[in-house]
């Protein structure tokens, strides 16, 4: 009778170390027919062909995280709707590179310039270079400056190629209408520079305002197997030109620092003197940049 009332014991006690394995196994089957029915609730959403519905599907894609949720998306980009179109170019994100690339082409000839601009903003983390030669056109010659400027935007994660573009669009006279354009491009000159060196492209410039120790591009003694990027033809005419932008004080401020960041990145010991006469500028932001670029170069000799 003990020995009974034991193995019921041992019984109910393993019963009891599974419920953990059976709660997780249940947990996981409704999560999966949870997701099956947002799916196909979104799904029946953009089908409806409701504005106010799509467009809510859509923004619930975003949050999925998923490539299956993105997919859904795809139709949408076709939409009569220019709403729609353009929040469908950024609901398809979880697709790979080239499926994003491919999908979002037809959209940077929009007649619509805001679907143009978001389609082009939604290619800014596409490195396959499938859409470059339609970004750049749109850099160049679109009509409105938001869609210019969301392809200066994109061309950050271009080859050095693209550089030469971005240039021109620096070469021409600052106000205040393409003040973001300006910036835009000069900021994606620099990303560029550190995509080349094999770096981790900075997202916010300066880096911090902490003493030099405590900053990525410190090195306390010289590093010698930095590639030289500064003397191929595209960055040092770029390097020109960004030092006329770091210059002219009509410039605005943003523009003068993403410059000096682009400088920084770049690593032309030729722009050590400039950035270092900046170094107690009363912009505290320029100050710093050029603080952290002149570290960068120093890194590179």
């Amino acid at each position: 009778m003990i020995r009974e009332k034991r193995r019921i014991g041992n019984i109910r006690f393993s019963v009891l170390g599974l419920w953990p394995l059976i709660f997780f196994a249940c947990f996981a089957i409704f999560a999966v027919n949870s997701s099956a029915q947002d799916l196909e609730s979104i799904r029946s959403a953009i089908a409806s062909g409701n504005v106010e519905l799509t467009r809510n599907a859509l923004f619930q894609i975003r949050n999925l995280h998923s490539e299956a949720a993105s997919r859904l998306a795809i139709p949408a980009l076709s939409n009569p709707d220019p709403v729609v179109r353009a929040t469908a170019a950024s609901s398809i994100f979880f697709l790979s590179d080239s499926e994003v690339a491919v999908n979002l082409r037809p959209l940077l000839t929009d007649k619509d310039a805001f679907v143009r601009g978001e389609a082009a903003y939604a290619l800014r983390h596409d490195h396959t270079g499938i859409d470059t030669s339609a970004l750049i056109n749109l850099l160049l010659k679109d009509k409105a400056v938001e869609v210019r400027s969301a392809a200066a935007v994109a061309l950050g994660v271009g080859d050095r190629f693209t550089v030469k573009w971005l240039a021109d669009v620096l070469r021409q006279r600052p106000n205040e209408s393409i003040e973001f354009l300006r910036r835009s491009a000069a900021h994606s000159i620099g990303l560029i520079a550190e995509s080349q060196l094999g770096q981790k492209v900075t997202i916010t410039t300066p880096e911090n305002f902490l003493p030099d120790k405590y900053k990525k591009g410190y090195a306390p003694t010289a590093v010698t197997d930095r590639p030289t990027i500064s003397q191929l033809p595209e960055f040092r005419t770029a390097t020109a030109t960004l030092s006329k932008v770091l210059e002219n004080k009509n410039e605005a401020d943003d523009t003068r620092r993403e410059a000096a960041f682009a400088l920084g990145a770049i690593g032309d010991p030729a722009s050590a003197s400039l950035l270092r006469s900046h170094l107690n500028s009363p912009d505290n932001y320029l100050a710093e940049i050029c603080k952290e670029a002149l570290l960068k170069i120093e890194r590179s000799k």
